[in-house]
């Protein structure tokens, strides 16, 4: 199995960030967040961000016989590269 982080999702001063516009338009998990987001800003971001982050938790453990990622964030590509054990130079 495998995921690709695309754009949405960056790491930057030691934090995991999501923009939810960066999303694709047939993602159905942030249905309604725009309206929210007009009302409460606030607690949409977080919301949104929660979503975000807990779907790729969900995915990347998934796998049964392991889990191949790829980050398009350089950074964020160097993170999970310190946190993920068993990982060789060059599975990427």
């Amino acid at each position: 199995m495998g995921k690709i982080i695309r754009e949405a999702t960056k790491y930057r001063y030691d934090d995991i960030s999501a923009d939810h516009e960066a999303r694709a338009s047939t993602d159905r998990s942030l249905f309604g967040i725009k309206k929210m987001f007009d009302e409460q800003p606030e607690k949409a971001a977080d919301l949104a961000e929660e979503l975000i982050k807990n779907t790729y938790r969900t995915l990347m453990t998934r796998g049964m016989k392991g889990c191949y990622l790829y980050c398009c964030d350089d950074q964020l590509q160097e993170y999970m590269r310190t946190r993920i054990g068993n990982l060789e130079v060059g599975e990427e």
